[in-house]
């Protein structure tokens, strides 16, 4: 059975607002600097990886959403769908 993708071929739905939240993070936040601070919480994520989920490369786990929720502080309804509550 193969792994869904959305209509474009993109295999997960948060690349574009991870990439922004990153972005727009004061101070701003590098790929590097965000992997570092997975790292810190227990997940081994490399720059590479941070890039991949941002092009829409990668398959991202529930764990690792709900880590990227944490350190912006966003919910998962937001990092999913756009949706702020």
């Amino acid at each position: 059975m193969s792994k869904p993708r959305n209509a474009d071929g993109d295999k997960n739905l948060i690349g574009v607002r991870l990439k922004e939240l990153r972005e727009n993070a004061i101070p701003r936040l590098s790929q590097r600097g965000l992997a570092q601070k997975l790292q810190l919480m227990g997940i081994d994520i490399d720059k590479n990886v941070i890039t991949r989920i941002e092009t829409n490369k990668r398959y991202v786990s529930d764990f690792e959403i709900q880590a990227f929720a944490r350190i912006f502080g966003v919910t998962y309804d937001y990092l999913i769908d756009g949706k702020i509550r």
